[in-house]
């Protein structure tokens, strides 16, 4: 392009387009990804500033600069807040797995656990009625991402929830 719009071009992955058509072509493409979104939105709004500039009174070089300081820190606080989230990922998995450890040690152990449930009376009241449980933890279970004891009472098994636990260990009657 030797005409004088030849300064007004973008290059992209190999491929040179005027302002214009870049502006046209990220207007029409159809962006899922945030992350793409915020950089080709960036890009879009740059060339289009280009475009629309006033040549007898361009903007300040130092004012392109500092919009590609503000992107370039928005882009690495992003990068900061999904690195974050996978430390919290991590985090929640090793403190999952800390208790798995320290349940490991109750097998064998003699239990005692409430187990609820609700019913209607006859007057359409909803009612609790709590079964005071007692058996010998056999395992430890992982269900929904939460650590649960596997307990035998008399040949049953059963899925106890932690906050269910009223006992661990020999109860007041020596049992």
């Amino acid at each position: 392009m030797s005409d004088s719009t030849s300064l007004n071009t973008i290059t992209v992955d190999g491929i040179t387009y005027n302002a214009q058509k870049y502006s046209d072509a990220a207007a029409s493409q159809k962006v899922t990804d945030n992350s793409a979104l915020g950089k080709d939105a960036f890009l879009q709004l740059l060339v289009t500033q280009m475009q629309y500039q006033d040549p007898l009174d361009p903007q300040d070089n130092g004012e392109y600069l500092a919009q590609l300081a503000q992107f370039s820190a928005l882009e690495q606080m992003t990068n900061v807040a999904e690195g974050l989230s996978d430390v919290s990922t991590l985090v929640s998995n090793i403190d999952t797995s800390v208790l798995v450890g320290q349940l490991s040690h109750m097998i064998g152990q003699s239990l005692q656990w409430n187990e609820s449930s609700r019913y209607t009376d006859e007057d359409g009241n909803v009612k609790v009625n709590t079964t005071t449980h007692e058996g010998k933890v056999t395992g430890v279970s992982i269900s929904d991402g939460q650590p649960t004891i596997i307990a035998d009472e008399n040949g049953k098994t059963y899925q106890v929830s932690i906050s269910d636990i009223t006992r661990i260990g020999a109860g007041s009657s020596g049992s």
